[in-house]
């Protein structure tokens, strides 16, 4: 794990990042937590920087090779759903698209 992630955390929040398995329960982690990631925190979880367009990562294999195949508007919220073309998993994301 890179060391940018974990800079400012507690043991304690060290060890719940450390026992994700993907990049969006790292980021529902923080989110839960109340720790506002900054900038170099982002693009260690996610591979980018916060400004420009993120690629998504299968929460199963890891891979990037992700192909966006739906979005709809639920519950007033939108929901983006995605298979990965590697493994084939397929999973939603409801909220912001990130």
């Amino acid at each position: 794990m890179r060391k940018e992630l974990l800079k400012g955390l507690s043991e304690e929040q060290i060890k719940k990042v450390e026992a994700c398995k993907s990049p969006e329960e790292i980021l529902e982690l923080a989110k839960s937590e109340g720790v506002a990631l900054n900038d170099e925190q982002l693009e260690a979880v996610t591979g980018g920087s916060c400004g420009g367009q993120k690629k998504k990562v299968c929460p199963k294999c890891s891979s990037t090779n992700i192909m966006k195949i739906g979005e709809d508007l639920e519950d007033g919220r939108m929901r983006y759903d995605y298979v990965c073309q590697d493994c084939l998993h397929r999973w939603s994301t409801r909220g912001a698209d990130f």
